[in-house]
């Protein structure tokens, strides 16, 4: 990458951060996808043509395809910053590869089997142990509020409150969300508490810090074993899709559901359309306006 391509990426990455809000990591990211582009581009990858963005997709051939579409999506925006700040006059992004590929379904567990998890929690939890109300307590608000790993492990000790059927979550993205607390989860929080050091910041404290998602993960797969159920199957992320479809089986709508995960663009909401196809069917039988017309 040459001298000024360096300054033109570095003001891009400043763009983003400023105006996209992109975190850290994301900013890392697309400087990685620019410097790999510009490493297969003989020349300046700000004055890049066409052809030489069209013989990119030959050397990418043997990466995964989403690898390719990250790289691409990184080099239109790249191009797609200099146009708008007039440092190029044409935009050759057009000529980037597009793979397709299919998103893979989300892994589920139906709604039987987390109701064996809730079962099988709830009785460790009778005994009063602190580690069994804290393991109800973290499968409260996996399942019933959909959060993300690093949502829940993170969160402050006076987050979930009483009377309080809601919480500001700050997510992915530093994007701002409201997540709805039922009061089961309320009331296994409380029972919790009781057990938090006065001192700790955080809701679910371990050593100096918060507990870890990956503790988190062990934490949830030893829940699906006492249940009788293949730990392989279960992680803190099974549960958040199961939370988005049975929330769909039950009628949520679409754009609510997209709310309350904290998905930026609804197409990655409607993964879960394809999980639940059969009550979709079921939706059009019964609620399309020429159903009750004769034929």
């Amino acid at each position: 990458m040459t001298p000024d391509d360096l300054a033109l990426v570095d003001r891009f990455l400043d763009m983003m951060a400023a105006e996209a809000g992109a975190s850290r990591h994301t900013l890392a990211a697309y400087r990685n996808d620019l410097e790999r582009a510009a490493a297969g581009i003989s020349g300046s990858l700000a004055e890049a043509r066409p052809d030489d963005l069209a013989r990119l997709g030959t050397q990418w051939a043997e990466l995964a395809s989403a690898t390719v579409a990250r790289r691409s999506a990184a080099l239109r925006r790249f191009f797609g910053f200099l146009v708008d700040d007039g440092l190029r006059g044409d935009d050759p992004s057009a000529a980037l590869p597009r793979p397709r590929f299919e998103r893979p379904l989300p892994r589920i567990l139906d709604e039987a089997e987390i109701s064996r998890m809730f079962e099988a929690a709830e009785d460790r939890a009778a005994s009063g142990e602190a580690m069994a109300l804290r393991n109800l307590a973290l499968l409260e608000l996996l399942y019933g509020s959909g959060l993300r790993a690093t949502e829940l492990v993170s969160l402050p000790r006076g987050g979930v409150r009483s009377g309080q059927p809601f919480l500001i979550l700050r997510g992915k993205g530093a994007k701002e969300r409201m997540v709805p607390i039922s009061s089961r989860a309320t009331e296994a929080v409380q029972k919790w508490l009781d057990h938090v050091p006065g001192s700790s910041p955080w809701l679910f404290p371990s050593a100096n810090k918060h507990l870890s998602r990956v503790r988190l993960f062990q934490i949830v797969r030893q829940m699906a074993a006492d249940a009788g159920i293949s730990p392989d199957r279960v992680s803190p992320h099974v549960l958040r899709h199961a939370f988005a479809t049975h929330l769909l089986s039950g009628g949520a709508d679409l754009r609510v559901l997209q709310s309350l995960l904290g998905h930026a663009d609804i197409a990655t909401t409607q993964i879960y359309t394809h999980v639940d196809s059969a009550r979709l069917v079921e939706l059009v039988n019964a609620r399309h306006p020429l159903t009750d017309r004769s034929r």
